[in-house]
């Protein structure tokens, strides 16, 4: 429930409309949701290891039916919480997707109680609860580390994952008029909107209508739909 509340402030607030003050308007408002979801899943994974641990060396009488009936239940909403995040746009969007993420991992802990009342009421196997607690802590440490790294990168303005400057300013200088590019600047407002900066040198003779043409070949090529260009003719300055 907490997961989804971040993640719910955080989108209400990242849809606000740019002004003076938050000339880019409130979208990383919605990479904070992430940072505050990764790191708690972090966090919550790393507790487990220890609650784990130290449930193998002081083991406490547990009562199967009890965790069996209390995990089922819980599994119940679980799902139901799973689902909803997912329908509100998990695969699209790393603030929601953080939200599901925090469902899964409670939908799986649900899961893995059930079994180990199953398996205590069987076999008093208590030892099962252990191991399978560590395993969902290092599923949910991995996906919680995976969140945070794109959230850092994000916030530290780094070039999008699958991008490289020297390929996009190859294709840029294929551009009939453009002499050279440098200065190149790419990075993301959010986990959709992609930025460009750039100083191009043109061509003698060659007008600043250029700028359509590298906007175009940014937005068809590399999804880049923001863009600001200053250009300088070899001889004067545009």
């Amino acid at each position: 429930a907490g997961a989804i509340l971040v993640a719910v402030v955080a989108r209400k607030i990242g849809n606000k409309a740019a002004n003076t003050t938050m000339t880019y308007g409130y979208k990383r408002a919605e990479i904070i949701g992430v940072l505050i979801n990764s790191t708690t899943l972090i966090l919550i994974g790393i507790y487990l290891i220890y609650a784990a641990i130290n449930k193998y060396f002081k083991p406490t009488p547990i009562d199967g039916w009890i965790v069996f009936w209390v995990a089922g239940i819980a599994l119940v909403i679980d799902i139901a919480t799973a689902l909803l995040t997912y329908k509100a746009g998990a695969k699209d969007n790393m603030n929601i997707k953080a939200a599901f993420i925090h469902n899964v991992s409670d939908a799986l802990a649900s899961v893995v109680v059930i079994i180990a009342g199953i398996m205590i009421i069987s076999y008093q196997l208590y030892i099962f609860d252990v191991i399978a607690t560590i395993g969902i802590s290092i599923y949910v440490i991995y996906h919680g580390m995976v969140l945070l790294k794109k959230c850092i990168l994000i916030i530290m303005q780094a070039v999008p994952e699958g991008m490289s400057i020297d390929h996009i300013k190859s294709s840029l200088t294929t551009i009939n008029g453009v002499n050279r590019i440098d200065h190149v600047h790419i990075w993301q407002l959010d986990d959709k909107n992609i930025y460009f900066e750039g100083h191009v040198l043109l061509d003698n003779g060659q007008s600043e209508l250029v700028k359509e043409e590298i906007r175009s070949t940014l937005k068809d090529q590399f999804n880049i739909t923001h863009s600001t260009i200053e250009t300088t003719q070899k001889k004067n300055r545009t």
